[in-house]
């Protein structure tokens, strides 16, 4: 993936729009062997480093892009000019403030007076650009895998919760069942009780003044004991 900021720092000054220079610039551009434009250079350079990082080690802290660089063999070279340091030297409270071409140019110049070329700068660039994208493939393939994982988890506990609580609602179902068949059979056996009581104390009510023989529901205390007539 090219980045805008390749081009920044290859791109060459532009002559102003319809100056003769740029015109010239033009048609040279169009003639055979013309030079390479700076999207041109960027693609060549990245083509240059186009080989995936490998991770020789692994990496205990994801947020650590110098542990990620380390992993992937990235080393800084021995002048120190890495991409990282021209982005600390774009930020310089001495030309962040200047125009992009100045800055460029101020860049270009400290790189020509330390004997380096912004070529292996940009090379630099690439190299770390495509270890945090490969890290970044290596998170996400490791993040659907887990999400596979814990998806497939959470379908079989909620397999076994739907099981677990059908079994428990066939329970429950059962117990009302077996609650409706026992009143059932007791609000049988009550109107039953209720007709054996009623004759009960018709059979009394020829003997007593006061019949002690309770016809409705259960007595709130024991019956008193009969009263014969005549007493």
């Amino acid at each position: 993936m090219e980045k805008k900021w390749y081009n920044f720092i290859i791109s060459v000054d532009q002559p102003p729009e319809g100056s003769s220079e740029e015109k010239a610039t033009s048609e040279s551009r169009k003639a055979p062997g013309a030079p390479a434009s700076a999207a041109q250079t960027v693609a060549e350079i990245a083509s240059a480093a186009a080989m995936n990082p490998t991770f020789t080690t692994p990496v205990s802290n994801p947020t650590s892009f110098d542990e990620i660089y380390h992993a992937a063999e990235i080393v800084d070279p021995s002048h120190g000019y890495t991409i990282l340091k021209v982005a600390d030297m774009l930020q310089s409270e001495y030309i962040r403030s200047l125009a992009p071409t100045v800055k460029r140019s101020s860049i270009l110049l400290a790189l020509e007076a330390a004997g380096v070329k912004i070529q292996g700068v940009i090379e630099d660039a690439v190299r770390r650009d495509r270890a945090l994208d490969t890290y970044e493939h290596v998170q996400e393939k490791a993040l659907h895998e887990l999400e596979a994982h814990k998806l497939e988890e959470n379908r079989q506990v909620q397999a076994e919760l739907d099981r677990i609580a059908a079994e428990h609602q066939a329970q429950i179902q059962k117990n009302n069942d077996e609650i409706a068949k026992e009143k059932e059979r007791f609000y049988g056996w009550r109107l039953k009780k209720q007709q054996e009581e009623q004759k009960i104390h018709d059979a009394v009510s020829y003997f007593v003044t006061e019949n002690p023989i309770t016809t409705g529901g259960p007595p709130s205390e024991p019956p008193a004991p009969p009263k014969p007539k005549g007493t």
